[in-house]
């Protein structure tokens, strides 16, 4: 088989170099055509390097079309895996930092709440300049398979504006799943699932075990582990009053529904310091930031360290390589997608993106009815609903009074903020983040105006109720394995210190 796939953002090491090995561990891909781009040419070069070493290593003839032309990379592509970050880190330092000010605490702010929403704003524009780039010189009915966050805004955006038929890939449901069969004592591959609602807030709504029903054992399950009643509390919390888990980590959550962050005095009480994602303030902030510094100052030992293992044995579990494969041979591939929801969720609106089980065979991506979410469970993603339309409508607009009322909507936001704190908090991003937000040129021009006036809402010097300092290079020699698991994982949460029960 020859087909050609492109990765944008390919300077990710994160993503890129574990999604090739993936795709390229199928034998039939091994002629396949592969593209690279990203706007950091120093960034592509090193991570090119890496995964050409890989390539070569396995005895397989691709060479990597390496570039920082975005059309040139997608030129003739079948497929264009996507896994941007728009801003950078230095942007993402401004989601968590600003917001801080006004005592919106987050974990990760990257989905929803005040830095999700702005992520959106820059990621939103981008993405519809990809599409264009895809619909004009990129093989007729390519797919985009979308990594990038907000999920669920980016792969709303594309398939309503973009002209692309985009599909969002996460790995939540799968970190989940393993959770709940360990909280059973049981081996993941007999423990049957059905999953569904929206990115990072999906639902296990029917868990089975050779035929039993473990639905409504679970939340005893959780409440008796030693490790999880510790470090999922939240997640915990939301099963007991809504009857359902959710995928997504604790921090993660803690920050899309207004309960458990709101009182600083309190956050601590629903969260675990023994990982980042289990509730630190800023935290995936701290660790891409700490990825980051060691790739660039390892670099020369990443290429001396063994090669990448091209084989089903050492294959990860990111949807996207089976989605092709499924598409390509017409072997079946199950797994859970972010796509429209034209009914599949019978109480969300059909305009969403929602998260649900899939096949894919030679046929497509087939997205099996799955009816109604339980009441509560649905109304919690239709609040995130809500603040996702009015995120990307404002994104595509460049209307501001639609951005205001996205944060206004915002659970956590709206627990946190009144609206003048609400107001200005939006003035002060726009400024900061003016470099990637064009469509805003003349909302930002009033909002510099106002932010000069002097007659301002006093904000605070605050550091979060559970922030931790990143770590020097030099501390992370220490532990060089664990430096390395962090660059180079997607999911950076797979390996879990000991608890911190403090």
């Amino acid at each position: 088989m020859s087909f050609k796939v492109a990765f944008i953002g390919a300077g990710s090491i994160g993503f890129t170099r574990g999604l090739l090995r993936d795709l390229l561990s199928v034998p039939e891909f091994q002629q396949i055509e592969v593209a690279f781009t990203d706007i950091n040419p120093h960034n592509l070069d090193m991570v090119t390097q890496l995964c050409q070493r890989d390539i070569r290593e396995n005895g397989l003839a691709i060479e990597i079309s390496s570039t920082t032309d975005r059309r040139e990379a997608l030129k003739g592509a079948r497929y264009v895996f996507v896994v941007v970050r728009i801003g950078g880190l230095e942007a993402f330092q401004l989601d968590v930092d600003i917001p801080l000010k006004y005592g919106v605490d987050q974990c990760v702010g990257d989905t929803l709440c005040a830095g999700g929403i702005m992520y959106g704003q820059r990621g939103i524009p981008e993405m519809l300049a990809i599409c264009k780039d895809i619909r004009e010189v990129a093989e007729p009915g390519c797919l985009l398979l979308n990594y990038a966050n907000p999920m669920a805004m980016l792969t709303w955006a594309c398939n309503q504006y973009g002209g692309v038929k985009t599909i969002g890939l996460c790995h939540g449901v799968q970190g989940g799943h393993a959770q709940i069969a360990k909280a059973f004592g049981l081996p993941q591959d007999e423990v049957d699932i059905i999953c569904a609602g929206i990115n990072h807030q999906t639902w296990y709504i029917q868990i089975r075990h050779k035929g039993e029903d473990l639905t409504g054992k679970l939340l005893e399950a959780f409440e008796n582990h030693p490790e999880f009643s510790k470090t999922e509390k939240v997640r915990i919390d939301m099963l007991r009053r809504f009857g359902y888990y959710s995928t997504e980590s604790n921090g993660h959550l803690s920050e899309y529904v207004p309960w458990y962050r709101k009182r600083p005095e309190e956050i601590r009480e629903w969260i675990d310091l023994g990982t980042w994602i289990n509730g630190e303030t800023g935290g995936y902030l701290r660790v891409c930031t700490e990825g980051r510094n060691w790739f660039e100052t390892d670099f020369p030992n990443w290429m001396n360290d063994p090669a990448l293992v091209y084989s089903q044995a050492t294959r990860g579990r990111e949807h996207g390589s089976y989605i092709i494969e499924g598409l390509e041979t017409g072997r079946v591939y199950r797994g859970h997608f972010n796509v429209v929801n034209n009914a599949v969720i019978a109480n969300l609106p059909d305009d969403a993106v929602i998260e649900a089980p899939g096949y894919v065979d030679r046929n497509g991506i087939n997205i099996p009815r799955v009816g109604e979410l339980p009441l509560g469970c649905a109304a919690v993603c239709n609040a995130s609903i809500s603040v996702q339309r009015l995120a990307v409508e404002a994104a595509v607009r460049g209307d501001d009074t639609l951005l205001r009322q996205a944060m206004m909507m915002d659970p956590l936001v709206g627990a946190v903020c009144n609206p003048p704190e609400i107001w200005q908090m939006v003035d002060e991003m726009l400024v900061a983040e003016e470099r990637w937000l064009p469509q805003y040129s003349e909302a930002i021009s009033q909002a510099k105006a106002r932010l000069s006036s002097g007659d301002l809402i006093p904000t605070r010097r605050y550091e979060g109720a559970a922030r931790l300092k990143v770590k020097t290079v030099e501390e992370m020699q220490e532990d060089r394995m664990a430096a390395n698991r962090n660059a180079a994982e997607s999911d950076k949460a797979q390996e879990r210190p000991a608890l911190n029960r403090h």
